[in-house]
């Protein structure tokens, strides 16, 4: 038995999460994993009516009373500043320090990734971002702000412990997965302090593990290899910043952010569970938006509790949807966000 916490977000997001929900929930009850699903009413809805996102309260509450979350996109028009989307999806990060940033890019259809003559095989790598360091950690400041003399430092943070653990998870996901190889992306060539540290830390720890081959890329390099040939991956780890732009360029190859799902993890003991696009409140409502990356993601989350069969049928059953043309119309076909659930559960029913 898991506690799952669903927490819907804006715009599209409840309506993603629901077709997510509809699979774990199909999932569940077909396999007796006994998961509870229990819905939070944390997202702009609750910040314009109580001033509240979320309290430190209700975050140790995440952390103490639910085994995982599963997230829908934040943002909202009606909050200029999104404050509510920061204080619940970066305070989740660092305040339940949640240092895995694990994002798969894995093509499930040829047809849909940009790159020419590339198939499945050819695109399927993982890469493990930093989530609590990094330049995102708001260290820095301004001085004579607002005038023509101003300065603006925004202070990169590294730390032995962050960089360790990051990228000895990246080698511990690579050898219980007997993945070949690892690429650590920095750039250590004009980040002489910073990322000799993450040179330092990843040439120690890769001696730990002889048997996989272990490589480094400055990021500009990396990401030109990702256009030019991303079959030679298995796994990437990289910083907080490299990691966000990284990531972005992983999904574009995979056909799409529609397809793209992400775990915020502190491994052995929380999961928050996202699918990475935004909230599109000019399409909220309509009932057109993809639901594919948070089914995809509901597939993570179940992988994440052990349920790894069940996170390959999911995986199957939305890779037959877009063999089969079921999808909405940011792929191209005419199927309402509801349609392409009931499709992926079609699939999923085959299966079992």
């Amino acid at each position: 038995m898991a506690q799952i916490a669903i927490i819907p977000g804006d715009g599209i997001g409840r309506e993603v999460i629901d077709e997510g929900v509809r699979v774990l929930t199909y999932l569940s009850e077909r396999h007796s994993l006994g998961l509870e699903l229990s819905e939070l009413d944390y997202g702009a809805d609750r910040y314009l009516r109580e001033g509240i996102s979320i309290t430190d309260e209700e975050m140790i509450q995440l952390g103490e009373n639910y085994d995982a979350v599963f997230l829908g996109a934040l943002g909202d028009p009606r909050v200029p500043s999104n404050v509510h989307a920061k204080e619940i999806l970066l305070g989740a990060r660092f305040k339940l320090d949640l240092y895995v940033n694990y994002r798969p890019c894995k093509l499930l259809d040829s047809r849909y990734t940009p790159l020419k003559d590339c198939e499945p095989e050819d695109i399927s790598f993982v890469v493990f971002r930093e989530n609590t360091e990094g330049l995102y950690t708001g260290v820095g400041g301004q001085f004579k702000r607002g005038t023509p003399d101003e300065v603006a430092i925004e202070a990169e943070l590294n730390t032995r412990k962050g960089v360790e653990r990051i990228i000895r998870a990246a080698y511990e996901h690579a050898d219980k997965h007997h993945l070949k190889n690892m690429c650590m992306s920095d750039k250590s060539n004009a980040m002489r302090h910073g990322h000799d540290l993450w040179q330092r830390v990843y040439k120690e720890v890769a001696k730990e593990y002889p048997h996989i081959e272990s490589r480094h890329l400055y990021v500009d390099v990396l990401t030109m290899e990702m256009v030019r040939a991303p079959n030679q991956f298995d796994v990437i780890v990289t910083n907080n910043l490299f990691g966000d732009i990284v990531t972005d360029l992983g999904a574009q190859l995979q056909g799409g952010i529609g397809l793209a799902a992400s775990g915020n993890l502190h491994p052995g003991k929380f999961g928050l569970f996202e699918p990475v696009h935004g909230s599109a409140p000019t399409i909220a409502g309509q009932g057109i938006a993809n639901p594919m990356a948070a089914v995809l993601t509901a597939g993570l989350l179940l992988g994440w509790l052990g349920h790894t069969e069940l996170e390959a049928q999911v995986e199957q059953a939305v890779a037959a949807c877009l063999r089969n043309n079921c999808v909405s119309a940011e792929l191209g076909g005419s199927f309402s966000t509801s349609e392409v659930g009931d499709a992926i559960l079609r699939e999923l029913d085959k299966l079992n």
